[in-house]
């Protein structure tokens, strides 16, 4: 598989697996800031290598996992992820899937347990800009995801001079068209070699506002927030 860090709040039981690679190239990726769990108090080096399906598995069981987030880079360019998420419905495990939603198998959708989909961009020029690729087959999946009951929330980033207020709406807008009840959250952008700012609170305040003209379920990270529980390295 392409898994190479593991996390794990045992307080939750709660495992995050970090999978390589991406089919999209973010200008703005927090994985060009560090490829470890930011919550962690300390990690740094480069990847070790890459964990067999098998032995992912064999760590969750250790750890006494009873809900796995899978992260990225972007998991569904991982050709054994449909596998990994039958055996973890098989074993009892909750999945959750982080992805930007540009590809996705039928399999997956027959055993994964909540999918949130990262929306870059409402504007295909500027998601082209951001990424490096279209949108259509995100804004199609999306909709793929919510007709197949899959529990689906959202989730975008407020970038200074990027996408901001605006573009919140529109993407908020695009959401409540296929359900004004699906939860969606707006981070703070983290700043990346420098290409753009943090926003304010203000700001985020503002888009928060914007988007619950459309939507019920809003809500947004300051990118401040303190944890609420302790996450651990497991490799």
């Amino acid at each position: 598989m392409n898994v190479y860090h593991i996390t794990y709040a045992p307080e939750i039981k709660t495992a995050s697996l970090y999978f390589d690679g991406c089919n999209f190239n973010c200008l703005g990726c927090i994985r060009k800031k560090t490829m470890y769990d930011v919550h962690l108090k300390a990690r740094s080096g480069s990847k070790s290598g890459f964990l067999s399906l098998n032995e992912v598995l064999k760590i969750l069981n250790r750890i006494g996992a009873r809900t796995v987030i899978m992260m990225g880079g972007e998991p569904t360019i991982d050709p054994e992820l449909p596998t990994l998420v039958e055996k973890l419905r098989k074993s009892g495990i909750s999945s959750v899937l982080l992805t930007n939603g540009y590809e996705l198998e039928d399999k997956l959708l027959e055993n994964v347990d909540r999918i949130c989909v990262s929306i870059k961009a409402w504007s295909d020029e500027l998601h082209r800009k951001f990424t490096g690729k279209s949108n259509k087959n995100t804004l199609k999946n999306f909709r793929k995801i919510y007709d197949s009951g899959v529990s689906l929330y959202s989730e975008s980033i407020y970038i200074p001079s990027l996408v901001e207020v605006r573009e919140i709406g529109k993407i908020a807008r695009f959401i409540s068209s296929v359900d004004p009840e699906i939860p969606y959250r707006i981070d703070a952008y983290i700043p990346v070699n420098g290409l753009w700012r943090a926003p304010t609170s203000k700001e985020v305040k503002e888009a928060v506002k914007e988007a619950k003209k459309h939507l019920r379920r809003v809500t947004c990270l300051y990118g401040d927030e303190k944890l609420k529980y302790e996450v651990l390295n497991v490799i």
